[in-house]
């Protein structure tokens, strides 16, 4: 006759047997991947292109000396006031050069030859004039004879031509002696006029360099007087009440910008300002990054449009930060820009559902990098998984950090 084994004893195997399934599927079920989520959320989005830029006067005026000359000392000082007429500088003849010694009795050589040579053409002079008085007293006397016919007609004509002949001698030796008496004086001055004598000594006509607009001195170029050459530059004046921003700009960032785009001004020290571009430069130029890359830029100019007493603490050459607002929204569906993913020829997010994974497909509009909009697929208050791995597939286990 069989024994019968205890109940018990079946139940405690039947136990035992669970726990073991139990503890093999836990072992070897994947485990949960930890995830950062973001939760979707209405709100403002812009789209921008931050540069970094500086502001400078519009109208600016460079004024050079117009003449080779000696620059008196600039007393103006950099953001002094000036009106249109407003003597800035002045620029003097060059000086005489200072005689030495050798030159000095050079110079005295010539001033003692330069009056000998006048007392000698004075002395032809006195016989021209001797020989002019002569010839018209003959011709005088061969006149009172005439009537009497004492006297040939060719002796007459003859009289008459030597009188004319003495009066040209006597002409172009009194332009000798002109020219004479002008090198005395030209010996003269070039002994007596020098730079060791005092300024009283000496010409005091001067050019007068006078601004040209209202405003203010920008920069001073030249301050200390001394020689200057024609065309360089002594100062330069502007209005600071008519700023611009000047600002570099990436050049496949330049063809996004058209004339009238808002720009909001930031990192000044001040409240944000607003700006509008007014010209977008069609020329570019090469530049070098801090990094050492050469980048092509090019220069946009922007107007101020906020009022005046909101930024008249700048002035000209003030550093900026400069936000080209592309697009704009006040109230947009948005999703983190590293969410998004590229998914059989579309856009896709992992929402997470309970503690699972679902990949979404999705309709995205703008995106300034950080943040996308979202324009159909998800609701606000949907949760989806930021920087998803490689690794992650839909319906996996997560688990948020």
């Amino acid at each position: 006759m069989a024994t019968r084994r205890p109940a018990g004893k079946w139940l405690f195997w039947s136990v035992l047997g669970l726990l073991s399934g139990a503890i093999a599927f836990l072992a070897l079920r994947p485990e949960p991947v930890w995830v950062d989520v973001a939760t979707l959320v209405r709100g403002p989005l812009e789209v921008t292109i931050a540069e970094e830029g500086r502001t400078q006067v519009k109208d600016r005026y460079v004024l050079s000396s117009p003449v080779t000359g000696y620059l008196h000392r600039v007393e103006l000082d950099v953001g002094d006031r000036v009106v249109p007429g407003n003597v800035l500088s002045l620029v003097d003849p060059m000086p005489a050069s200072v005689l030495d010694a050798r030159s000095r009795a050079e110079a005295q050589a010539r001033v003692e030859a330069a009056r000998a040579a006048l007392s000698s053409v004075q002395q032809k002079v006195e016989v021209a004039r001797a020989d002019a008085e002569l010839a018209q007293s003959e011709v005088q006397r061969l006149l009172s004879l005439e009537g009497e016919n004492f006297v040939s007609v060719e002796r007459l004509q003859q009289a008459r031509t030597a009188a004319i002949r003495a009066d040209a001698v006597l002409g172009s030796v009194r332009f000798d002696e002109d020219v004479a008496a002008y090198e005395l004086a030209a010996a003269r001055t070039r002994l007596e006029v020098s730079a060791a004598q005092s300024d009283g000594e000496q010409a005091r006509e001067h050019v007068t360099i006078r601004s040209p607009v209202a405003g203010a001195v920008l920069d001073i170029m030249r301050e200390s007087e001394g020689v200057i050459q024609a065309g360089e530059a002594i100062l330069e004046v502007g209005d600071p009440g008519a700023l611009e921003v000047l600002v570099d700009v990436l050049s496949f960032d330049a063809v996004r910008l058209r004339p009238g785009m808002s720009v909001r001004l930031t990192g000044w020290g001040g409240a944000p300002l607003d700006a509008a571009v007014r010209r977008v430069e069609p020329v570019g130029f090469i530049d070098i990054s801090a990094l050492g890359v050469e980048e092509q830029r090019v220069r946009v100019l922007a107007d101020m449009i906020s009022p005046r007493q909101e930024w008249q603490t700048l002035g000209h050459g003030y550093r900026v930060d400069a936000e080209f607002i592309l697009w704009q929204s006040a109230d947009a569906l948005q999703v983190p820009a590293s969410a998004v993913f590229r998914h059989e020829d579309g856009s896709a997010v992992f929402r997470v559902t309970g503690d699972r994974v679902v990949r979404v497909a999705i309709d995205i509009g703008q995106t300034n990098g950080f943040m996308t909009e979202v324009l159909a697929g998800l609701e606000v208050g949907d949760r989806v998984v930021r920087h998803p791995g490689r690794d992650l597939e839909a319906g996996d286990r997560v688990r948020l950090r």
